[in-house]
């Protein structure tokens, strides 16, 4: 099943990707009129003229939905954290640059011969990488090989001009980014690209608190299904109750049973037991909340609310 869910996201260009830890990710987004290359069979393909994503088949995979409360008093967060076994996600957790060699499992043909350099930042369920075949580039990687990367400022002066291939993988996949970094101080593009923040990264974390990746478990790559809400700039928010629905579904079958009796309840207009130190009450707590956030748009849709909780 896991399989099918994954490959039916793939070919959503509504649908989003990430690989990498806390404080340092690869994410993979493309526009539903972009041209693309998908393959399902043997792993899961999908390759823009500005990143891929690469998904392996893993028999061990473990797929963890969640819902988080967002900022926005109207919305809440959704995603899936694709899970391994923590023994099994283990990668090197190197924390100095170090040449790879030639990328021989790069996602396309004409990157394989490309030099990987790890950029060394630790963790160990993904590797942090970039690639290149530019001799300016392999000489300034090659410069800070066997130092940490975040005690070498003169590599990230010249970095955005020379804007390597950033490749980010672990054993359950990859996400590669073709696109240019921003300058320091500049805006992310659109579609693919990369988020490197040593304030974050000083934490240690495989991943945000809010992300509910079982003990023992390890999540590199994560999903993010089409989202119901949805705004254009100053635009008052619309929702689609069809992409609600889709990933209850997805709730219903991967996610955390006392997260959804707390939304039942919300659904139901019932209390919730008051949050403590018990792990089940918070997150029925945290259930409530975010049903009663959803509540109103269902409310808003003339959506009866238990059907769509009990579907």
């Amino acid at each position: 099943m896991s399989h099918d869910l994954l490959a039916d996201h793939i070919r959503d260009p509504h649908a989003s990707w990430s690989c990498g830890r806390f404080g340092i990710i690869a994410e993979f987004h493309r526009d539903a009129d972009e041209p693309v290359e998908i393959r399902t069979e043997p792993d899961l393909v999908a390759v823009t003229d500005r990143g891929a994503i690469r998904i392996e088949r893993q028999a061990e995979l473990r797929p963890v939905a969640y819902e988080t409360i967002s900022k926005r008093s109207d919305s809440w967060g959704q995603g899936v954290a694709l899970c391994l076994p923590r023994a099994a996600a283990r990668m090197s957790g190197r924390t100095v640059v170090t040449e790879l060699g030639p990328d021989t499992r790069a996602i396309r043909p004409q990157d394989r011969e490309a030099l990987l350099f790890d950029l060394g930042l630790g963790g160990e369920q993904a590797e942090t990488c970039v690639r290149s075949s530019d001799p300016e580039t392999i000489a300034l990687m090659r410069s800070a090989c066997g130092q940490p990367l975040l005690a070498q400022p003169a590599v990230f002066q010249h970095l955005p001009r020379l804007s390597p291939h950033r490749v980010f993988y672990g054993r359950l996949g990859r996400v590669e980014v073709y696109q240019a970094i921003p300058a320091p101080g500049g805006t992310s593009p659109e579609g693919p690209h990369t988020h490197v923040l040593p304030r974050l990264l000083a934490n240690g974390l495989d991943h945000a608190a809010t992300v509910p990746v079982p003990d023992g478990w390890s999540a590199a790559l994560s999903l993010y299904p089409a989202h119901p809400l949805s705004r254009t700039g100053d635009e008052p928010a619309s929702f689609d109750v069809d992409r609600y629905e889709a990933f209850q579904q997805i709730m219903r079958r991967y996610g955390d049973a006392e997260l959804l009796a707390g939304k039942q309840a919300a659904f139901a207009s019932a209390p919730a037991a008051a949050p403590d130190d018990d792990g089940d009450t918070r997150r029925q707590a945290l259930g409530l909340r975010i049903g009663q956030r959803q509540s109103k748009w269902l409310q808003a849709q003339g959506v009866r609310k238990s059907t769509v909780a009990e579907s």
